[in-house]
């Protein structure tokens, strides 16, 4: 069957169904196209059984403190494995019913079940059917990278993709990439009893760039598990079980975990076909402000493109280039404040400008190690840092590394601020609450301010007095 459609979109994740809410209020007629499962990554694979699966890891890793608390027992407490993914797959269940509802199983003729590639510019093939589209939004999503060297250990090798679906866990994981992804699912296994080495053939983890913030991650994730640093993991057969070797530490375990990123979905969409240019990786050229491919009517979105592969960046690339595809001009947006967080335990978040995109003569660093904050005592978790960068001549706020518990608030209020192009000034005259978290900040302001050498105004108070009183 042939039909024509103003859009189609290519993938029914976080990104395209943003980009149909869009096309829709556009009164333009589209078509959601999706191969493979429906509900969104972020609801079925990411994020939230991913969250569930550490609450569960935290909860019982905070029996740790009970006796220092004077509370008793807590050394009977066990994880029930098979329970424990049950519980998240529940949860997970409910998440994905819930985007299901709201999407596609409102749709009839408008969702189309299958996998699309180009025939020409402008043209789709989806098994028998063809769409004739005078704009194309593509947000097929990504998948976890797997080395080709892996596939024959089968089963042994998980990823996020398959974790959740495991009916027990083993007793020994190796996490291979400790991003994002690999810290958090590294720590909870860990703080359900599950024997854990992380690898990174990088010298840091979770991404950072700022020498001390760096340390102190490495620091505190160390407690939770041995992580190796600075080494390609290589992986041999072990009688059933894997042997895997980082420089000259080797550790045999039962099953990998790889968590070295996810790989844009390309490869069925036949983009030689689309009229629109590709970079070496045959991955499309397109303007971040726009999501338009060149001067075509084909446009990216969602963790397809490359950016921070998050929920709010890939909703935001959807309806931008929504917006764009259901009109004849495209309009350039802003792009939000940049923001990411690791949900261990401490938060790692990387907020605004990154510390090795700066220029160091340029700007001051502050910082307030969480030892002495109260509220991070109170609480166990006195260990980490907080950083920020802001501008030399000005005072402007451009970016900041959290590694706090709870530091997921921290790194929201000063995204917002980021975004609002506050100054170190400013910021301190804004009431800081005792005991809370958020006196980390006021601590690391403090320290900004001391090395900033800011030109005095007239107001009534001298700014330095009323910032510091």
């Amino acid at each position: 069957m042939e039909r024509s459609v103003d859009v189609a979109v290519i993938g029914a994740g976080t990104a395209g169904l943003a980009a149909v809410s869009q096309v829709r209020q556009a009164n333009k007629s589209f078509v959601l196209i999706n191969g493979g499962e429906l509900g969104t990554t972020c609801a079925r694979v990411g994020c939230m059984p991913s969250k569930a699966l550490i609450q569960v890891g935290h909860d019982l890793h905070r029996r740790q403190l009970f006796d220092r608390e004077g509370i008793e027992g807590g050394e009977g407490l066990s994880a029930n494995l098979p329970d424990i993914l049950e519980h998240v797959r529940d949860l997970r269940d409910i998440l994905v019913d819930r985007v299901l509802g709201n999407s596609t199983d409102q749709m009839e003729e408008e969702f189309l079940d299958g996998y699309a590639r180009f025939v020409e510019p402008g043209r789709l093939q989806v098994g028998d059917d063809v769409i004739q589209a005078e704009n194309i939004i593509i947000a097929c999503g990504t998948r976890p990278v797997v080395p080709s060297a892996w596939v024959d250990f089968g089963d042994r090798i998980l990823t996020s993709d398959t974790l959740f679906e495991q009916e027990d866990l083993p007793e020994s994981v190796a996490v291979v990439g400790l991003g994002i992804i690999g810290l958090e699912l590294g720590q909870a296994l860990a703080q359900l009893g599950i024997a854990v080495t992380g690898i990174d053939q990088a010298e840091t983890i979770a991404g950072l760039s700022d020498p001390s913030a760096r340390q102190s991650a490495i620091e505190v994730m160390s407690r939770a598990f041995p992580l190796w640093l600075g080494h390609t993991a290589e992986l041999q057969d072990e009688g059933g079980r894997i042997r895997a070797s980082a420089g000259e530490q080797s550790v045999v375990v039962d099953k990998v975990l790889a968590a070295m990123g996810r790989q844009p979905n390309l490869d069925w969409l036949a983009l030689e076909h689309a009229g629109i240019a590709l970079d070496d990786q045959g991955a499309p050229s397109f303007d971040p402000a726009t999501m338009r491919c060149g001067d075509s009517r084909v446009f990216i979105a969602g963790d397809i493109s490359g950016s921070d592969q998050v929920l709010h960046e890939a909703a935001a690339e959807g309806r931008i280039a929504g917006y764009n595809a259901a009109r004849d001009e495209s309009v350039a947006f802003a792009r939000k404040t940049p923001l990411a967080i690791t949900f261990s335990s401490p938060n790692i978040c990387s907020v605004g400008m990154a510390y090795d995109a700066l220029d160091p003569e340029e700007i001051e660093t502050g910082e307030m190690r969480l030892g002495p904050v109260g509220r991070a005592l109170l609480m166990g978790a006195n260990r980490g840092i907080v950083r920020l960068y802001a501008e030399k001549r000005s005072g402007v706020l451009l970016g900041a590394t959290v590694i706090a518990e709870r530091g997921e608030h921290l790194a929201h209020l000063l995204a917002w601020c980021i975004g609002e192009k506050m100054t170190v000034l400013q910021l301190l005259r804004k009431p800081f609450y005792h005991p809370t978290m958020e006196e980390a900040i006021q601590g690391a302001l403090k320290d900004l301010l001391q090395k900033l050498d800011l030109p005095t105004s007239p107001p009534d108070i001298p700014p330095e007095l009323e910032a510091l009183s």
